[in-house]
């Protein structure tokens, strides 16, 4: 059985339903983010979402990723055991202007949605030509 029952048992579950109570939306998205030469790249860990409840946007300097997670447990039901977090979640980045948001790109596989925002042409790493003449001679 997964129920504890008693004082101790009561005040888990006083303890476990405010903090639900309190924060509900409130459990952060876990994130990984780097970058190579071409492209900035994020995965977000979004476990047990439908990929029609998620949505990213970018307005501005900040892009937004929300997403939904239903309880799978009905609305009759008592639960006996509920830690895992269900609701609405949002998750705001700040994005640098050295980025081409026009041109991002997000996948969705096995719970990870993986973002790829490709580096605006200024902002790419190039090289720069030398020119000049021949070795410089020293005067006497």
């Amino acid at each position: 059985m997964l129920a504890r029952t008693g004082a101790s048992g009561d005040l888990d579950r006083l303890t476990h339903q405010l903090a639900r109570a309190a924060a509900p939306a409130g459990t952060v998205i876990p994130a990984d983010a780097w970058r190579d030469d071409e492209a900035v790249y994020v995965e977000f860990d979004l476990p047990g979402m439908d990929r029609s409840s998620i949505e990213l946007t970018v307005e501005r300097d900040t892009l937004t990723l929300s997403a939904e997670r239903p309880s799978p447990i009905p609305a009759q039901a008592r639960p006996l055991l509920a830690e895992r977090p269900t609701g609405r979640f949002t998750r705001r980045l700040a994005m640098s202007d050295t980025l081409d948001t026009e041109a991002a790109e997000a996948t969705y596989d096995n719970g990870v949605l993986t973002l790829r925002i490709p580096l605006a042409a200024h902002a790419k790493p190039r090289k720069i030509a030398i020119s000049g003449g021949g070795p410089k001679q020293l005067t006497a």
